[in-house]
């Protein structure tokens, strides 16, 4: 079952499974035979080849769900991993960029360019709502509600989740939607927000390039990715006082325990101009959820005035 999972996940999850079956083979370990230490030889491998703690940890995770699966299907008569311990995770913080950072970044592409137009508003909504980029390239036209100023985001497992626009986000995705896209759509017709100079998706590629490009123009060096856009918005939302349930709300957190790790990065006050951002973001929200219920509970065919 893939749980929802996305296909890089799963991409992994085959990976891991495939290189771990493979050094079991290439021991003459039959995988019914597989013992603890075996399990264990395998990650001390894995350290001193220099591969990272995050990754081994996800290998043993998945090595640990296979077997176990494995075993209540009836495959393995016993479960040798079942008191295996799974390497503990050490706190790592998240970086940010500082307000002056994002405002050079922001600043770096040329807006008399429909690509420019387009970069200005994928940078802008990056950080303004928190996206992950797979969430932003699968974005469609009508995901945005301009009267809410929200854009409504298909998130991990192909959750749905509301979030809010700041300001300046909108005025430079009104731009793009006026007069860039158009330039870049040509004849084609296609339901995609962000298009590439043929027309067709940006990919998620496309838009790591970009903020690299930009990064450096700005003199932010190339080590910026568009990650780091969203734990700049949750950083910078801590900062100006919004509550964390909020945060992680329109972060798409499943647990408040994920978007705790930013309060230990926030300094609290550093930015007091994000309130304006701020204020009513969770009428806002309910709002949006209410309309929506509305629409839906009405009858086959009503005219609900549009």
């Amino acid at each position: 079952m893939s749980r929802g999972l996305s296909r890089h996940t799963l991409r992994n999850y085959r990976s891991d499974l495939g290189h771990f079956l493979g050094w079991l083979a290439e021991r003459g370990i039959a995988l019914p035979t597989m013992a603890r230490r075996d399990y264990r030889g395998y990650l001390a491998e894995l350290r001193e080849t220099g591969v990272a703690e995050g990754s081994i940890r996800r290998r043993a995770s998945t090595i640990k769900s296979f077997v176990r699966r494995l075993h209540r299907d009836g495959e393995l008569a016993s479960n040798p991993l079942e008191l295996a311990a799974t390497p503990k995770a050490t706190m790592q913080l998240p970086k940010s960029l500082s307000t002056g950072q994002i405002e050079a970044l922001l600043a770096a592409p040329d807006r008399s360019t429909p690509g420019g137009l387009r970069d200005r508003a994928i940078l802008d909504v990056l950080y303004s709502c928190g996206l992950r980029v797979s969430e932003l390239i699968d974005m469609r036209l009508g995901d945005y509600d301009p009267d809410g100023m929200l854009f409504v985001v298909r998130g991990k497992g192909g959750k749905e989740r509301a979030t809010l626009l700041g300001g300046p986000a909108e005025r430079s995705l009104e731009d793009w939607l006026r007069a860039g896209r158009p330039a870049l759509a040509g004849e084609r017709s296609s339901d995609w927000l962000w298009l590439n100079r043929h027309g067709g998706p940006l990919s998620a590629r496309a838009v790591q390039l970009r903020v690299q490009r930009y990064a450096a123009q700005a003199g932010l060096g190339r080590n910026v990715h568009p990650h780091l856009l969203r734990h700049s918005f949750a950083t910078h939302m801590l900062d100006g006082g919004a509550d964390l349930r909020v945060v992680q709300e329109l972060l798409g957190h499943a647990s408040v325990s994920t978007t705790q790790l930013y309060t230990h990065v926030s300094e609290h006050g550093k930015r007091a101009a994000i309130e304006d951002a701020l204020d009513g973001i969770s009428e806002l929200l309910r709002e949006r959820r209410s309309r929506r219920t509305t629409q839906d509970d009405l009858p086959n065919g009503a005219d609900n005035g549009g």
